[in-house]
């Protein structure tokens, strides 16, 4: 199934793991911690109330600033787009608009990718679930989107802990490449 499709068909967790994963990924851009969406990943795993680590996440990785590149940018877009409440109709818009965002910027990033001009490939990636003409780092993106969205219509609950690691992983990807790109600027 494509990733359109995965978005469309899954439930409200779904969907909240799917948008908090897109934006865990890009925690990097933010200059956050690996623990910094931890309460919110707890609140989708338990049901609880997700607004305070939502709070909590904003005040820790704080607003954009003046100078940021479109990376960062839609980083925190994502981040102040997550709705207050986690409702199906909220949580479906966030994890769509989470899920271009997170393609966009893996683009943007990717050296391989050349100026990030293009949506193409991208598009017709997204729109097929095969990413045979975008880069590798978008590619690695796209397939973690899928798995996602796969592991919670697979597993529920129990799916989101593979979830949380296939996006620690992507996290630590994208960590890289901002850090080889702050070498490179610097």
């Amino acid at each position: 199934m494509s990733l359109v499709e995965l978005i469309a068909q899954a439930d409200e967790r779904g969907l909240a793991a799917s948008g908090l994963a897109c934006l865990d990924r890009c925690v990097p851009l933010l200059g956050g911690d690996d623990e910094v969406l931890r309460p919110m990943w707890a609140s989708i795993a338990d049901g609880s109330e997700w607004t305070a680590g939502l709070e909590k996440a904003r005040g820790a990785l704080g607003p954009a600033q003046a100078g940021e590149d479109e990376a960062e940018h839609l980083a925190h877009r994502m981040l102040d787009a997550a709705p207050a409440e986690r409702t199906a109709e909220a949580i479906r818009a966030w994890a769509d608009a989470c899920s271009v965002a997170s393609l966009r910027i893996h683009r943007l990033l990717d050296p391989a990718a050349g100026d990030g001009s293009s949506a193409d490939g991208l598009e017709a990636g997204r729109a097929d679930g095969v990413a045979a003409d975008v880069s590798p780092l978008v590619a690695a993106e796209l397939r973690r989107q899928v798995v996602v969205l796969e592991l919670l219509a697979e597993h529920g609950t129990n799916g989101l802990r593979r979830a949380l690691d296939v996006s620690v992983e992507g996290r630590r990807v994208l960590q890289a490449v901002v850090s080889r790109r702050a070498r490179s600027r610097g």
